[in-house]
């Protein structure tokens, strides 16, 4: 029989002007130059970390050069306009597919990594 050691909770990061306290503990919230403190985060050691529905945190990573993966999640649905995700002020950055799920009702996941420099040239090439 084997043993197990302490449960382990995620440390919650929450990036917010105004929220100042949350159920979920530990909770660290970051406010002010969100990307420095992200970039600090980044440099320690400990689990990677996950974005979930934030499009302007996310955009605002983005120009600081902050995001290594994405997971795109794509509907076989329009709804008109909506929020971009790559916004004005998006850095120029290359990324490669390196997983893909497709789910029984056509939703399709796609893991994007970085990819070195951006190179252009035909859709063939």
């Amino acid at each position: 029989m084997g043993t197990s050691g302490p449960a382990l909770t995620a440390t919650k990061y929450v990036a917010s002007n105004t929220l100042t306290s949350s159920e979920w503990q530990p909770s660290v919230f970051l406010n002010g130059d969100v990307a420095k403190k992200v970039a600090e985060l980044k440099q320690e050691k400990g689990p990677d970390l996950h974005i979930w529905g934030s499009a302007n945190l996310l955009q605002t990573l983005m120009k600081h050069d902050l995001i290594d993966t994405f997971w795109l999640m794509i509907y076989p649905i329009t709804l008109g306009q909506g929020k971009k995700l790559f916004g004005e002020g998006t850095i120029p950055a290359a990324f490669k597919v390196t997983e893909t799920i497709v789910g029984s009702t056509g939703v399709i996941l796609a893991r994007y990594e970085r990819a070195g420099e951006v190179k252009t040239g035909t859709v063939g090439a």
